[in-house]
């Protein structure tokens, strides 16, 4: 009968180890006003506002444009645009929450950057 209940235990492990783990935890970004930028050069200002590009993160995920409104996930630093019209895009947070770096199809970092403003 002892061998009964060291069976359980074992497979109680092997289903607790089998079980995934989210590698990044799931979060959300601080909600209010992003305005977005690219650099500028010497000659002129430190950046050249992308009004375009500007979003409101609300409650619950969601954020919203001039074009519509979607929602996001965040997990660690990236954050993923997963529906509406800014769909697909990705960022990556920098510095701070309140940072943000667009990143292209491969991964890497572009020039715009989207900062917080405040609600």
């Amino acid at each position: 009968m002892k061998t009964l209940p060291s069976l359980f235990l074992t497979c109680g492990l092997c289903i607790a180890a089998a079980a995934p783990v989210a590698a990044s935890p799931i979060s959300a970004l601080e909600r209010g006003r992003y305005v977005c930028e690219t650099p500028g050069d010497a000659a002129g200002p430190a950046g050249r506002h992308e009004p375009d590009k500007d979003f409101r993160i609300l409650g619950a995920s969601r954020y919203v444009s001039d074009e519509g409104s979607g929602t996001y996930l965040r997990t660690g630093k990236k954050v993923i645009f997963t529906s509406g019209p800014r769909r697909g895009e990705t960022y990556e947070t920098q510095r701070s929450n309140r940072f943000l770096r667009q990143l292209d199809n491969e991964g890497r970092a572009t020039r715009l950057r989207c900062i917080y403003h405040g609600r």
